[in-house]
């Protein structure tokens, strides 16, 4: 899993979620919303594909709610299933009620190699 956890605020708006991904390599957000939201750099390149301005959004337009989520002793292969099955690329990991890190479909591919 990638640690530390990046987070964004769900009023800020696309350009600034997008400046985070590129500041810290990642293409993922958690948004700190009540349950956790996801923001990731697809949700971000399918808004300007449809003429929408990153400046004119805000990252509670396109972001995904009440995300899955993982505990960190969660074996590998179970996290890939899991990405599989819901069709997902990114996991928040969760120690109890705190987001501690998140694994990616790219961190799973490089364990596994």
């Amino acid at each position: 899993m990638s640690t530390p956890l990046e987070m964004v605020s769900k009023d800020a708006t696309l350009e600034e979620a997008a400046t985070l991904m590129t500041d810290h390599e990642i293409s993922a957000l958690v948004v700190s919303t009540d349950p956790a939201s996801i923001i990731t750099s697809t949700d971000i390149v399918a808004a300007a594909a449809d003429g929408h301005a990153p400046a004119d959004l805000l990252v509670s337009d396109v972001m995904t709610k009440s995300v899955e989520t993982v505990p960190p002793d969660l074996y590998l292969q179970q996290v890939a299933a899991m990405m599989t099955n819901f069709g997902i690329k990114h996991l928040p990991v969760t120690d109890g009620d705190d987001y501690i890190g998140m694994v990616s479909s790219t961190d799973v591919a490089a364990q596994l190699s």
